[in-house]
């Protein structure tokens, strides 16, 4: 209760003053004078405290279900891995209530539930100079990022992102990374989604070998099919920014599951992920779309030098034979290519790229490349690619 509003019940009951004259003096209206001497009559001294002007009921609050949802939702995304903000849980909230509040409403909610962690002010978006593909497959960024099996093991995981649609196009395991998992894996990809007119990478060794003067397998195929590949400054991650950012938010998916004892175990959750990021979760950066909606809505781009047709790209592990010959089947019947007698019993992995195909060792040296002739079984030994097509020896294969 205000020491005013009690000198004027006071003033006015006891005293007998004109109200008229109390509101000249003291510069308040009348109606609040007799609003305050009525309540005084009703309920005394007490009635005399403010009161609060929330209305009783308001027929657009959002519903005790609508918030327990959102709540049980909120718990449900942060328990699986997943981004748990406003925006994305009014995305997820469609089909589950039959009307979708708003982020803003969405927001308070969890505000009022202590679910909002208070941040300091970032800088702003406006202030970053931001490189963003007008296509997709305009632009593929890769990179690899460590990872641990339940026992401690070390593996290393192979990321490829489309730049303009966000698509995570392959993420794949491997014990250790070697060159030629990385061109398996973007082979694999390319035959999902096409090929790409560029790359980005960092400077590893698995992507390319220019600081030692040579090329490893990656660039060779890459320059072979017409794609540009760039490499980021050194020390300068951000450039690569998509794909390193996909780290994290994977990682935290990962954190949430039960550790993977196998690379087998590791890559269904990976494979999970990637269902879900792709189909499933609305990306902030893409006006809430899922990428893959993105991916499909728009046309592709494609390398600078196209291919005479489509190319079904295969990558084999194989184990050259006691003669010295390899086998694949192409059109249907067994081809035997010979390789030589020094590489017997060795193992090997053939790329083939249509009748094109090329024999490496495990550690990515090229020791066979050639052309298929469709009518023998059996390729002759100097059987190679034209000249405009045969590939250098690559001095480092990492």
């Amino acid at each position: 209760m205000s020491a005013l509003g009690r000198y004027i019940v006071d003033a006015v009951v006891l005293e007998r003053r004109s109200p008229t004259e109390l509101a000249r003096d003291h510069g308040i209206s009348r109606r609040w004078i007799h609003k305050l001497v009525k309540r005084f009559k009703e309920g005394g001294y007490a009635s005399l405290a403010p009161r609060s002007r929330r209305p009783h009921s308001c027929s657009h609050q959002t519903s005790p279900d609508i918030q327990a949802k959102v709540l049980e939702l909120r718990q449900e995304l942060v328990a699986g891995g997943h981004d748990a903000g406003p925006e994305t849980i009014a995305h997820h909230l469609l089909g589950r209530v039959e009307k979708v509040p708003s982020v803003a409403t969405v927001w308070r909610i969890l505000k009022r539930n202590g679910l909002i962690t208070p941040q300091p002010h970032k800088r702003p978006r406006s202030s970053f100079i931001r490189f963003e593909a007008k296509l997709p497959n305009e632009t593929w960024q890769l990179d690899s990022t460590p990872w641990q099996l339940a026992d401690g093991s070390p593996v290393e995981i192979l990321n490829f992102l489309d730049d303009k649609s966000r698509v995570a196009l392959a993420s794949t395991s491997f014990p250790t990374l070697k060159a030629s998992d990385v061109v398996r894996v973007f082979y694999s990809a390319s035959n999902t989604f096409g090929l790409p007119a560029s790359l980005l990478s960092d400077n590893a060794a698995v992507f390319t070998a220019r600081s030692r003067g040579g090329k490893v397998l990656l660039e060779l195929e890459t320059e072979r099919l017409g794609i540009l590949f760039k490499h980021s400054t050194p020390y300068h991650p951000q450039t690569c920014g998509k794909v390193e950012r996909f780290h994290q938010t994977l990682k935290r998916f990962l954190r949430k599951q039960p550790a993977a004892h196998s690379l087998s175990e590791l890559q269904f959750q990976l494979d999970a992920f990637r269902e879900y990021y792709n189909s499933r979760r609305p990306h902030r950066a893409l006006n809430r779309q899922t990428p893959i909606t993105v991916f499909n809505s728009l046309i592709k781009a494609r390398p600078t030098t196209q291919q005479p047709a489509a190319t079904d790209h295969r990558v084999r592990r194989d184990k050259i034979d006691s003669f010295g010959k390899v086998t694949l089947r192409y059109l249907g019947r067994l081809r035997h290519i010979p390789v030589g007698t020094a590489h017997k019993n060795r193992r090997v992995q053939l790329l083939v790229a249509g009748p094109d195909v090329r024999i490496l060792t495990d550690d990515g040296e090229l020791i066979r490349a050639l052309t298929l002739d469709p009518t023998r079984n059996y390729q002759p030994l100097g059987g190679r690619w034209p000249a405009h097509n045969v590939l250098p020896q690559a001095r480092t294969m990492s």
